[in-house]
């Protein structure tokens, strides 16, 4: 995924962030809502002005707007029939125990091939709609909002999804997975690995920011 320009910008926080940790509210100027433990085992500092992730907002304002004409998936323009099987999908597995759901969610999306943005849309960050998932697929931040609206869909309570930009130290490359709070665990839907699993087993993610609908967070090691 190319976030290369924003984690630039970041860049120095992850080096120095343990230097940095008591000036950081400071040099940032923002209110803080909360501070907690959690993913990865990070500090997490709870903000809400949304306005710093335009590609979110955009995410989010397409999906609610977009409304694609009928077809019948055999011509290169995007339709309604690229989003038909995901509508059946969702309806079969609607009846499932939530935990069930999750992992066919996580299932239905990973099928689809890993597409970076610069050959999907010949620029180096897109964030895409399901709707152009579907038709285009993508790399991981696509995967990972087909994810959360399938489950906003499916009536999870949205207050317990996040969307998490991250380091991937062991790729040594920017990535994004979907958490998921459940009972007192964190649940990661990832891309990169076929099962869902609990973050407290993956020790190579460093969280950068994460964000929902109405918030997003900055993370600091404990």
């Amino acid at each position: 995924m190319k976030f290369y320009k924003r984690f630039q910008a970041l860049k120095w926080f992850i080096e120095l962030r343990n230097l940095l940790r008591g000036l950081f509210f400071c040099l940032i100027g923002l209110p803080v809502l909360s501070v907690q433990a959690g993913i990865f085992g990070y500090q997490e500092n709870m903000r809400s002005n949304l306005e710093l992730f335009p590609q979110w907002l955009s995410v989010l304002e397409r999906h609610i707007r977009e409304q694609a004409p009928a077809g019948n998936c055999e011509t290169r323009q995007l339709d309604q029939c690229h989003v038909e099987h995901w509508m059946v999908f969702l309806q079969s597995i609607q009846q499932l125990p939530q935990a069930q759901q999750i992992i066919k969610v996580n299932q239905f999306a990973n099928q689809s091939e890993y597409i970076l943005d610069i050959e999907n849309y010949g620029v180096e960050d897109y964030w895409a709609t399901p709707k152009e998932f579907l038709f285009n697929s993508g790399d991981c931040e696509d995967y990972a909002i087909i994810k959360m609206l399938s489950l906003r869909i499916l009536g999870f309570d949205m207050r317990k999804i996040r969307l998490v930009v991250l380091q991937d130290t062991n790729l040594r490359i920017p990535h994004a997975v979907l958490a998921i709070e459940a009972a007192d665990d964190v649940l990661i839907m990832d891309n990169q690995i076929e099962e869902v699993v609990s973050h407290r087993h993956i020790l190579h993610y460093v969280p950068i920011y994460a964000l929902n609908e109405d918030k997003w967070w900055m993370f600091l090691p404990q």
